[in-house]
């Protein structure tokens, strides 16, 4: 652990590397981010495979991109960043649109977390105060971070002393050519999901689940990233590329595998299993150039991949989806684990 550098109000900011004999990564207490994740080849060449920063000022005046953030209380859209439980009504900060986004303008990315080592780790802490962005109850969230050999695993709990929502995730964005190397259209995508969430055109969804089968949202088979990216496909275009929810299959609340990540040319592949009920594909349509990340690289569009495990988005307003309401005296877990390996002749 070193002190990376402090906030604008002063407060330190610890960074922490965690290393086994395959990969080396490194976390921090700003936003619980995950700053880098360096990783071989097939021919063994380390590169760093998540998009980030050199220092910690340019994570401090970066509001937008919420590179490996955990995001919370609530990651993804609310549709007008409303809800309510048990008929009390909530309003949550507008900051997407017309919705709300991962919490709103100051959501648990925006906070130093307290940081405490555990055994090949580290473990996050949060305490959100009622009123917090609008969400009601006193909520503690924890993240813990373990390295062992080359999977990165993620363990996620939350507790509230009144009734609330939580939706956490973490929102790295992934280039497994390196985070310096061009765009990941060709990277080759599998996604354990038979189904997902369309969305209207302010990207919530519509309800209804609906198949991947027939759509440039199959990938139950192995599929080039940007075959399909610029489909005239209605939900496509809504996104400006891929920005959707998956339901992975499989009982949620068991560990299993969500989404399958190769890069042919360097070899790499990034097996992501998780708990939770979903996924969020997200291809970095938003990301413009105006960010300059390590190497002196322009993050432009297609720069990175985000595969977002997470609970649907707007479920506080749709009431057929898995419930991300978290009562007092429940603790809600989660994990999510991300395994680096080679391939070759992909």
């Amino acid at each position: 652990m070193s002190i990376w550098g402090h906030t604008k109000d002063g407060v330190a900011v610890p960074i922490y590397t965690l290393k086994s004999a395959q990969i080396e990564v490194r976390v921090m207490a700003y936003g619980a981010k995950l700053v880098s994740i360096r990783t071989p080849d097939s021919s063994g060449k380390m590169a760093d495979v998540v998009l980030g920063y050199d220092s910690l000022d340019e994570y401090l005046n970066d509001n937008s991109t919420h590179f490996g953030s955990i995001v919370g209380r609530y990651g993804n859209r609310i549709a007008g960043g409303k809800f309510s439980i048990d008929g009390k009504s909530y309003q949550i900060p507008i900051n997407n649109g017309k919705n709300a986004l991962h919490g709103g303008p100051m959501g648990f990315d925006r906070n130093v977390w307290d940081a405490k080592e555990v055994p090949n780790g580290v473990e996050f802490t949060l305490v959100s105060p009622d009123g917090d962005m609008g969400f009601p109850g006193k909520m503690t969230a924890k993240v813990k971070y373990t390295l062992a050999g080359s999977t990165l695993r993620l363990d996620y709990s939350a507790t509230s002393d009144k009734p609330t929502v939580v939706n956490l995730t973490n929102h790295a964005y992934f280039n497994l050519r390196g985070d310096d190397v061009g765009t990941i259209l060709d990277e080759k995508l599998e996604l354990n999901a038979d189904k997902f969430t369309p969305v209207n055109a302010d990207l919530i969804p519509l309800g209804p689940l609906a198949p991947v089968a027939g759509t440039p949202l199959d990938f139950r088979k192995p599929e080039v990233v940007g075959a399909r990216i610029n489909s005239d496909h209605e939900q496509i275009k809504l996104g400006g590329g891929y920005d959707h929810n998956f339901v992975v299959n499989g009982n949620s609340g068991t560990l299993r595998v969500a989404a399958v990540m190769t890069d042919p040319e360097s070899g790499r592949r990034m097996t992501v299993e998780t708990t939770e009920p979903g996924v969020q594909f997200y291809t970095g349509n938003f990301l413009d150039g105006t960010f300059t990340g390590r190497h002196g690289v322009k993050y432009v569009k297609h720069t990175g991949f985000c595969l977002e495990t997470q609970h649907f988005p707007d479920s506080p307003n749709q009431p057929s989806f898995p419930s991300t309401v978290l009562r007092p005296g429940v603790t809600r877990h989660s994990t999510t684990t991300f395994t680096f390996t080679t391939v070759k002749g992909e």
